[in-house]
């Protein structure tokens, strides 16, 4: 008795369905004047919710008729749930609401999908569509061929059950027992039944373990605790043992989640689900080719002039390169020309364009710093090229100036050379006396060491400017003593020329680091030009004054050469530091240009001015050496306390 209620009330709701559904394709049907040139197709499904693998065959023969149908389709489907009603009575209210729904239409042709829509479709033909062309899809080749009417044609399934176990045992053949996953449902009891036949013949070599008498909880409990060696046959699975209908393509997924065996499947459409792959039910495949067999017959051709198509397995065959990594499955015990799909990027391809962007800018990257790194090798070859260019120049500048100097040099070291002279000769008349004054010896030997003394400053002084080219060389060195020693070595010159030369030297002596050589070829080249201003002139008063001094508040030190001469041309004054720039007859015009170079590279500046009082002043500033501006600070400290503080004895 509840059994029948609840089939009446089942049906009740199909006929509400029914209605429903009549009188919304009546509206759309009254909508458009051009539907009289389109095509009527019914789609019937055997159950009331999509239906796996049929439902993904029904997807892909609608999607590939409407879009290759040269003129407009007017789909209507219906569902039906005839598998569950054993009396062919309890099938009226389905009859009536198709017959409802398609009242007043005449159908181009019918669709059944699936063995149950199939059989229905069957049987009730002559009083629903007498007249209407049938195509059967997704029906299985042995049930769906041997009942073909004349009006009826079919796309069929053709598979061998034992290729797919084959598959699995090739590819795992340690494999000692698998899980059989099959729904509940009477259609998923006949094919319970056919694969019960079909693993009878593995039966001593495998263990199978049927899991359709239980709900997917405990088929994913049971899944999640396979022993080793094991493997999962994933038949299809679309109502559990409690009658709870499941999605299929979500349980697959749910059960790849925590199964710990491979699964083996039945369908593409589950290929990149969590299935290993192999021969494979094409799904799509089955629709497109019934989407072309209907296109067909609603060209015209009759449906007894088609032969029923069997779809088998495609090749190549297909398998998910995932699936095969995470057991441990080697591809080189794939069938041969097998397809692995699936295969996760490396990092080549995934990121191809950033490696060649990266890649890219690297390699312009080292072009450029080897470009830099050639430029700075270039251009350090250069400024050694430079420097040694500079360092002969100056050499030559010295021995051009003491070739200037040489009249005076000789005339300088005629003095102590006489004095030696003369005193040896006074010491020999001494020596010839009978006794000789041992006092007077002794002084004649010091006075011929101080001579020769000051014979030998005066060629160190000018071997020093002749000295060889060398490289600058920085060290800590006394300012005074340099203008000192350079001053002294011009005396004799300026004293032919009728100039008197002094020095006032600052007090403590400014230290620099600096090289001696250098800096006192500067002075020299100063001082001389000086000389020749002044005996060009004819100036009333013939005086040269080299002065050093600290300035800058201590952080640099300045030597001043200052002239009695006519002073420099308002118009030339800022060229007089320039190459090759002369105001004098004969002259080159390098001297006061390797004057500033020298300079420079000490870290110091040097400028001409005219003084108020008449005569040029040639000044250069260098920066104090580290020791020297404390000794320097020290000193003025002194002198500033000295002046502040008050005498000791005033009141």
């Amino acid at each position: 008795m509840e059994c029948t209620r609840s089939i009446f009330a089942r049906t009740a709701l199909h006929c509400l369905h029914a209605a429903l559904a009549c009188v919304s394709l009546l509206a759309l049907g009254s909508t458009d004047v051009s539907a009289a040139a389109s095509r009527q197709v019914l789609l019937v499904h055997g159950f009331p919710h999509p239906y796996f693998p049929w439902s993904e065959t029904a997807a892909s023969f609608r999607a590939e008729l409407i879009e290759k149908s040269p003129v407009p389709i007017d789909l209507y489907e219906v569902s039906i749930d005839s598998e569950k009603y054993q009396d062919p009575k309890d099938e009226r209210p389905f009859v009536e609401y198709i017959r409802a729904l398609l009242s007043g239409r005449k159908l181009d042709l019918i669709v059944p999908v699936g063995a149950p829509a199939i059989s229905f479709v069957q049987r009730h033909r002559v009083e629903l569509f007498p007249d209407t062309p049938a195509l059967d899809i997704a029906g299985e080749v042995r049930r769906a061929s041997a009942t073909l009417t004349k009006n009826e044609t079919a796309v069929m399934v053709q598979e061998n059950l034992a290729d797919y176990v084959e598959n699995m045992l090739h590819l795992l053949p340690d494999t000692s027992e698998v899980a059989v996953v099959i729904g509940d449902s009477p259609v998923e009891h006949f094919w319970a039944a056919e694969w019960h036949h079909t693993l009878s013949r593995w039966a001593e070599r495998v263990k199978f373990t049927w899991f359709n008498d239980l709900t997917f909880g405990e088929i994913l409990q049971r899944a999640s605790r396979m022993p080793p060696h094991s493997a999962i046959l994933w038949i299809t699975f679309n109502e559990d043992a409690a009658g709870v209908p499941y999605p299929p393509d979500r349980a697959l997924i749910a059960m790849r989640q925590v199964a710990n065996a491979p699964i083996f499947g039945m369908t593409d459409s589950e290929l990149g689900r969590g299935i290993i792959g192999g021969p494979l039910l094409p799904t799509q495949v089955q629709g497109e080719q019934a989407a072309k067999t209907a296109l067909r017959i609603l060209s015209g051709e009759s449906p007894h002039d088609i032969k029923p198509v069997a779809v088998g397995y495609p090749l190549p065959i297909r398998y998910d390169a995932r699936e095969l990594r995470r057991w441990g499955i080697r591809e080189d015990l794939l069938p041969r020309g097998s397809i692995v799909q699936y295969r996760e990027p490396n990092a080549w391809q995934r990121y191809r364009w950033q490696i060649l962007s990266a890649t890219t800018v690297m390699l312009l990257q080292a072009a450029l710093i080897l470009r830099l790194l050639y430029e700075r090798r270039r251009r350090r070859s250069a400024e050694i090229e430079a420097q040694t260019r500079f360092s002969e120049l100056a050499h030559m500048n010295r021995r051009a100036a003491v070739g200037e100097l040489s009249a005076s040099i000789a005339h300088e070291l005629r003095q102590p050379v006489s004095i030696i002279l003369r005193a040896s000769d006074v010491a020999k008349m001494i020596l010839n006396e009978p006794s000789p004054d041992l006092n007077e010896l002794k002084e004649i030997v010091d006075d011929i060491d101080r001579a020769n003394e000051r014979s030998g400053e005066i060629i160190k002084r000018t071997q020093r400017l002749l000295s060889k080219k060398a490289p600058l060389e920085l060290l800590e060195i006394d300012l005074d003593g340099v203008l000192r020693d350079t001053f002294e070595l011009l005396t004799p010159q300026a004293s032919v020329r009728g100039v008197t030369l002094s020095v006032d030297l600052a007090s403590p002596a400014p230290r620099v680091n600096g090289d001696v050589i250098q800096l006192q070829q500067v002075i020299l080249n100063l001082v001389i030009n000086a000389l020749d201003a002044i005996t060009g002139a004819n100036s009333p008063e013939r005086r040269i004054t080299g002065r050093t001094a600290i300035v800058d508040n201590t952080a640099a030190a300045e030597v001043s050469i200052e002239d009695s001469g006519p002073g420099i041309p308002i118009d030339k004054l800022e060229h007089i530091f320039d190459t090759f720039f002369t105001t004098k007859e004969g002259s080159m015009g390098m001297g006061l240009s390797i004057s500033r170079t020298i300079v420079e590279s000490h870290g110091g500046r040097i400028w001409a001015e005219n003084q108020r009082g008449g005569g040029a002043a040639f000044r250069f500033s260098l920066p104090i050496a580290e020791h020297g501006a404390k000794v320097a600070r020290k000193s003025a400290e002194s002198v500033n306390h000295a002046v502040s503080s008050p005498p000791i004895d005033s009141p």
